[in-house]
């Protein structure tokens, strides 16, 4: 698996600025969080989502090819930094508070 932390510079209030994936080996989305300019958070995978958010159609490709793109940053990160992410949307989209 590959875990990927994209921040999207933009001016549009109701895209999100920060996208977090979950890769399999041949690219395809597993799980996504999106993070928006207020701070609220989107979730999906393959069996359910909240809000808006929703998987990749097709499969991603190399990170560097985000990378060539002005308005996208993107990084590499750990599966125990995706987890964190993802276990903090859900419990927002259930309304449970953080610990």
């Amino acid at each position: 698996m590959r875990y990927w932390k994209v921040y999207w510079h933009h001016a549009f209030d109701a895209e999100p600025v920060a996208l977090y994936s979950e890769l399999a080996p041949d690219g395809t989305e597993l799980r996504r969080v999106e993070e928006f300019r207020d701070g609220t958070t989107g979730w999906a995978d393959g069996r359910a989502r909240s809000g808006r958010t929703a998987l990749a159609d097709l499969p991603f490709g190399e990170l560097d090819e985000v990378a060539a793109q002005e308005e996208f940053t993107p990084f590499l990160i750990e599966r125990r930094e995706f987890d964190a992410v993802w276990s903090r949307a859900r419990r927002a989209a259930a309304g449970v508070s953080a610990p």
